[in-house]
């Protein structure tokens, strides 16, 4: 891995991609094997969502929603296994927010241009040396428009509904297919015709289609990009 001296700016990653694409155990794979910090952008949506709802805050009210965003208390952790635990106030929240009702209101949020300017300057403070890996819908196209190495990540809709039942059937949730696929679609068009900050790879983003890809092939082909950078030894 390249060195470089304390005052250098950290190198930042970004993958982007719409929902379900696998651009959160990517990215945390990617972070590991690199030995650099994880932002999974999503979640401090989600969690902003999650904590709305608890205080019973409305989507209308915009000027709550970015008091709460600028108040949320996060941690992110990773248990003895290597999966990433989240906090809120203290509290394990990391089922939680991956239930399909958290995350149709994490989208409506998302939208809100005041509420992702308020969530802007806690995205930007995980940059921090020796780098980071930052996934979401607008990483490199907003909040690292500088990133060094910019991903976009994509699957079609059937797989990605696909890879979302199995892993709620893995949280004892069975929800049909159907159901699962006007969700995402619906997901997408918030996500790709919202005013700010609309999801699109950024014009100079490596693009990975991972319909057809086992976990394992979309590491090594982000690998693949990251040995061009010199960051880790080829082969």
């Amino acid at each position: 891995m390249n060195s470089r001296p304390e005052s250098a700016v950290a190198p930042v990653i970004t993958i982007d991609g719409p929902s379900g694409s696998g651009k959160g155990t990517l990215s945390r794979l990617l972070a590991r094997r690199l030995g650099w910090h994880w932002l999974d952008s999503g979640a401090l949506y989600r969690l902003l969502a999650l904590a709305a709802t608890q205080d019973n805050i409305a989507l209308e009210d915009v000027a709550a929603l970015v008091d709460k965003a600028h108040q949320l208390d996060i941690r992110f952790e990773e248990s003895a296994d290597g999966e990433p635990q989240i906090y809120l106030s203290g509290q394990r929240v990391t089922d939680a927010l991956r239930t399909e009702q958290c995350g149709k209101v994490a989208s409506k949020v998302a939208a809100i241009p005041a509420v992702r300017a308020a969530l802007l300057d806690r995205q930007r403070a995980f940059r921090q040396l020796p780098g980071l890996v930052a996934d979401g819908r607008d990483m490199g196209t907003v909040v690292f428009p500088d990133a060094d190495l910019k991903i976009f990540l994509d699957a079609s809709i059937e797989e990605r509904a696909n890879r979302r039942q199995k892993q709620l059937k893995k949280q004892g949730l069975d929800i049909s297919m159907g159901d699962l696929f006007q969700e995402i679609s619906a997901r997408d068009q918030r996500d790709m015709n919202r005013a700010v900050s609309p999801l699109r790879p950024a014009e100079d983003a490596k693009h990975i289609d991972c319909s057809a890809m086992t976990i394992d092939e979309m590491l090594e082909t982000a690998l693949g990009f990251v040995r061009e950078k010199g960051w880790v030894a080829a082969g």
